[in-house]
């Protein structure tokens, strides 16, 4: 934040939940792209209501809210742990759920707000958002924001995702919603490499949605993955795997457990390779120390280098302290298929 936005002042905070204050006479769009990898939700904050009962809350909230023709009602918690300790993984909660409920009750103008539950659907790009925040049990922070990118569109970030009862690891959560959140063009049976594809939660994902994937990782898969007929395990690590194994594959993802550096290096590779053309990409690169952060443009300009021109990045809900990156090539035949 302090790189992009330096002007900013840093304000109220709770882990989970930042605050900054603009400098006077400076004012931005309300559907302006903060541009942050970190930030999985952002709006304009108004103010905060303390929460003793719901129903006052609510109406304290609408009249911080004045006239301002709100579409939707998007109410969250911050975090309280990182996504897979304790069994925590971020959500939407009875406390929010309870809060929704009020102010939706509280709302002045009804007749201006979407049907159906704005917790579970998404919202129209441009549509006016209000926005809860349970920063603390007894506090609500209010503020809004216009809906813009995929993410924006749904509460507090979180794409409408619940693990399902068989899914072999979370990795099914981190790659739902790298492929809601990216919305790469990946058309019906396409060809997915996975490289540290073990147990196979993120394979999961992928067999879900009907596409073919090829498992690269020296570790065992869970049965229920092995048992697809859509699904090969080629047990060897990236580097063993001769490049004729990705001839056919068009899209790529890698989850390693290793330094930025040493995916990227693996990742490159397989796709400058002549006899491969990688069409589009999901990698997840790991931080194990915080100040790699400042390296993320550095990272980003090498996946261009190789010829994907449209790169984004974002901190996922149920990342930990890793990233994903959507890489997509554009035109497709970057190179002549041998």
């Amino acid at each position: 934040m302090a790189l992009r936005w330096p002007d900013f002042r840093f304000a109220y905070s709770r882990p989970g939940f930042l605050t900054f204050k603009l400098p006077e006479q400076q004012f931005l769009a309300p559907d302006f792209n903060l541009a942050s990898v970190f930030a999985r939700a952002y709006g304009f904050t108004l103010g905060k209501v303390p929460h003793g009962d719901p129903a006052i809350a609510a109406r304290e909230a609408w009249n911080l809210l004045g006239d301002r023709p709100i579409r939707h009602i998007h109410v969250w918690e911050r975090d309280r742990a990182e996504p897979g300790d304790y069994g925590f993984e971020p959500s939407i909660t009875p406390a929010a759920i309870a809060a929704y409920e009020a102010l939706r009750t509280a709302c002045p103008r009804p007749q201006w707000l979407a049907p159906g539950n704005h917790l579970k659907e998404e919202a129209i790009p441009a549509d006016w958002i209000a926005d809860c925040v349970l920063v603390d049990p007894d506090l609500w922070w209010i503020g809004f924001h216009r809906a813009r990118s995929a993410a924006s569109c749904w509460p507090g970030g979180l794409l409408g995702l619940d693990l399902p009862r068989d899914a072999v690891s979370r990795a099914w959560l981190k790659m739902e919603e790298a492929l809601r959140w990216s919305r790469l063009p990946i058309a019906p049976g396409s060809r997915f490499a996975e490289i540290g594809s073990s147990p196979g939660g993120a394979s999961q994902s992928l067999l879900g949605r009907g596409f073919e994937v090829i498992g690269i990782d020296p570790a065992e898969m869970a049965p229920a993955v092995l048992e697809n007929p859509n699904f090969r395990h080629i047990r060897r690590r990236a580097v063993e795997v001769p490049r004729r194994a990705f001839r056919k594959v068009r899209w790529l993802t890698a989850d390693m457990n290793v330094a930025p550096n040493f995916t990227l290096d693996a990742i490159e590779a397989i796709v400058i390779h002549p006899e491969v053309n990688i069409r589009g990409m999901l990698l997840t690169l790991k931080l194990p120390e915080w100040h790699l952060a400042s390296e993320i443009p550095a990272y980003l300009a090498r996946i261009r280098s190789w010829g994907f021109n449209l790169v984004r990045a974002r901190q996922l809900a149920y990342n930990r302290r890793e990233i994903c990156v959507a890489a997509l090539q554009k035109p497709f035949h970057r190179k002549p298929l041998s």
